[in-house]
């Protein structure tokens, strides 16, 4: 029995480390092969040469082999930075060189504003259809997320986000505007605002979001021909009078894109 649950066990955790970065299941089962194979006993011993064998593939080989399969990193600079380095760490920000092409564009058209921009989730570094998840479209190099911009309550664009992770924390509909939202979750749709349930904490409490500032942002997006399309809630698009083709709905099916901007190339 007790060999049973060792079994099911590590399928549990191969299955976990494979779907949060495509590469930790593969190098668990690794670690288990070389910490039998290391003569030497001692406490953590798997877990160390996991931990070591994770970060040599995660920053060494699979930034070498990623072009193969026609992704790379998204580049860091002075304004283009992650949101939280989790992102790297879990291999979840390879990306089309189309779409670093994009970003640096846009990094470009923002010059002289304080705007920068934080990525999230974009996609895993190799095979096409591999589920980025909780995703349902991450999964072909040729998508991002990015984070809104947010300000002081004196108006001063601020680089810092509202959560941890980049996510969950909601530019909820005013009772104004028309509420995406609550139909979506009224019709049984009820994973729509799962992102609340991903803040890994919530952060920076006396933010505000910044409709200038998000709106600059999506505008030089916009200008980018390689944009394919681009996903926000229907609130934030019409409190930011966007009317480009492009920005569109991306349904109840998915979760909701108040809390982030979903960009996609050709």
């Amino acid at each position: 029995m007790k060999y049973i649950f060792k079994i099911v066990f590590r399928f549990i955790l191969f299955c976990f480390l494979t779907a949060i970065t495509q590469i930790g299941g593969i190098v668990y089962l690794l670690s288990l092969f070389f910490s039998k194979k290391w003569n030497r006993d001692f406490k953590f011993k798997t877990l160390i040469v996991f931990v070591v064998f994770y970060f040599f593939s995660t920053f060494l080989i699979v930034p070498f082999l990623a072009p193969f399969f026609g992704r790379e990193k998204v580049k860091h600079s002075e304004s283009i930075k992650p949101t939280s380095y989790f992102t790297d760490l879990l291999n979840r920000n390879y990306v089309n060189p189309k779409l670093n092409q994009l970003l640096k564009n846009t990094e470009n058209e923002l010059k002289g504003t304080n705007i920068k921009i934080h990525y999230l989730d974009a996609n895993f570094p190799f095979i096409n259809k591999f589920p980025l998840l909780p995703h349902l479209s991450h999964n072909d190099g040729n998508k991002i997320d990015l984070s809104l911009i947010y300000e002081t309550k004196e108006g001063l664009i601020s680089s810092k986000q509202k959560s941890m992770s980049g996510y969950g924390v909601f530019e909820n509909p005013k009772s104004s505007e028309y509420n995406q939202v609550d139909k979506c979750l009224s019709i049984g749709y009820f994973q729509y605002d799962f992102p609340k349930y991903l803040t890994l904490g919530t952060v920076n409490e006396d933010l505000v979001f910044s409709k200038n500032g998000t709106k600059k942002l999506i505008e030089k997006l916009l200008k980018n021909r390689s944009l394919e399309k681009m996903f926000i809630e229907p609130h934030l698009k019409d409190r930011m009078n966007l009317k480009d083709k492009k920005i569109r709905y991306h349904g109840c099916r998915a979760v909701r894109h108040d809390d982030h901007i979903h960009i996609q190339i050709k």
